[in-house]
């Protein structure tokens, strides 16, 4: 399994025609084949495990925090008997999760990071700025929500949490207008959230709604997103047999720069492996558990990323584990 296969022709995955992002790319770079295994870390909404089921005759463990989104996949596993088995749970454990199931080796790891399209639609999810709806944020309906966070923290930590999982330039002007406005009354939904952060916020140039970082902000902070994907990563290499491949899609900066730096270190990509001296930096690489298969990250086409507003952001990268000696 060395290099990239050509691109295949994706299937389209669910019967309401949803296809994620990148799914072409993510099917020639993991490329399935009969009698492997494989693992669907964020099943969301089953698009990418209908398409590595209908590739291959293979087996598919597939888990999702969100029990709706396990409620959802039994009418694909009913397509899929004895192929794909549904596992609620969070992919940072899957080692556990796996060995619970007798599974200790996989041919092939697969995550798409961020929210799904189901969760965004969904305006009691409160994840959305389109549409209102309380103020949550939760992946697993458990634990404290987003309006937990803003109507309790201190305005130097709303600021800190802005700035660091946002990467808002504006967080403490966000964090003053937050703390005097839950003063009147505390924040309960997302259109109340919006609006006060809109009452501080410049228009973005670009477009974009200008609460949009403090919502990332706060949806990371609530489900601990950035240390779930540290945690997947790890688990997944160890899962992987030889010649297994970790593909991982990641939307925004945060989650990329610790992917990319992950499967870096994971191919002996070290800093400290000098580009001006290749033989050295080849020995090192020769070295390593993994090869990498994405020097830079794959993104998807101008026909995508007109078509689905989000892939613009996404970026694919990728890793194998080399075949024993």
């Amino acid at each position: 399994m060395s290099g990239l296969p050509s691109p295949m022709v994706a299937p389209d995955p669910t019967e309401g025609g949803h296809v994620p992002v990148m799914l072409a790319e993510v099917l020639a770079t993991l490329a399935p084949r009969d009698g492997a295994a494989y693992l669907d870390g964020t099943f969301g909404g089953g698009g990418y495990s209908a398409a590595i089921l209908s590739a291959a005759g293979c087996t598919l463990y597939a888990i999702d925090r969100d029990p709706d989104a396990i409620a959802r996949g039994a009418s694909l596993a009913a397509r899929f008997p004895g192929r794909l088995h549904l596992v609620e749970g969070r992919f940072g454990d899957m080692l556990s999760l796996m060995a619970e199931r007798g599974v200790d080796a996989l041919d092939g790891v697969v995550l798409d990071l961020g929210v799904s399209s189901y969760q965004i639609d969904q305006a009691e999810r409160g994840f959305s700025l389109r549409a209102d709806g309380p103020l949550d944020m939760r992946m697993e309906k458990s634990g404290p929500t987003a309006a937990d966070l803003v109507n309790t923290l201190p305005e130097r930590e709303i600021a800190d949490l802005l700035w660091e999982f946002g990467e808002e330039r504006h967080s403490r002007r966000i964090a003053r207008k937050i703390v005097a406005a839950r003063g009147d009354a505390p924040f309960e939904t997302t259109m109340q959230l919006a609006e006060a952060i809109h009452a501080v916020m410049p228009r973005d140039p670009s477009g974009m709604d200008s609460a949009t970082r403090s919502f990332q902000a706060l949806r990371l902070k609530v489900n601990d997103e950035l240390g779930e994907v540290e945690r997947g990563l790890a688990a997944a290499i160890r899962l992987l047999a030889p010649g297994g491949r970790l593909v991982v899609v990641s939307f925004h900066s945060l989650e990329d720069r610790i992917v990319k730096r992950f499967m870096r270190d994971a191919a002996g990509r070290a800093p400290g492996a000098s580009r001006f001296d290749p033989a050295s930096l080849k020995k090192v690489e020769t070295q390593a558990e993994f090869s990498l298969l994405t020097p830079s990250a794959l993104r998807p086409s101008v026909a995508e990323s007109s078509s689905n507003f989000r892939a613009r952001s996404a970026r694919l990268r990728a890793i194998e584990r080399r075949a024993a000696a």
